[in-house]
């Protein structure tokens, strides 16, 4: 070998960076942030919905069924997606008789 030296992969700084915004996200308390975006994986997780899974939920979005933003070609929410959704799907009560 002529003289080449063994460097750090590009990808290791982008784990560091990837594992610090995770662990910050368990911390900090940005559940509030109305621009924060949530992945249909976490929607799910969370219940934020009334889905089960992730593909019928991505499916439903394709389909233009279900409020969401396409960041880039990936499916986001942000909480007022998720409050429209939960308008949108709200079921009315029946009036009492008097």
């Amino acid at each position: 070998m002529t003289g080449k030296k063994a460097t750090r992969r590009h990808h290791s700084r982008l784990k560091r960076l990837l594992a610090a915004s995770a662990a910050q996200r368990e911390t900090g308390g940005t559940e509030d942030d109305p621009l924060r975006r949530r992945t249909p994986e976490e929607v799910v997780e969370k219940q934020l919905l009334p889905y089960r899974s992730v593909r019928v939920l991505k499916q439903r979005c394709y389909r233009r069924e279900v409020w969401h933003h396409n960041d880039g070609g990936r499916i986001t929410f942000t909480a007022e997606d998720l409050r429209r959704e939960a308008e949108r799907t709200a079921v009315e009560p029946f009036a009492k008789p008097a």
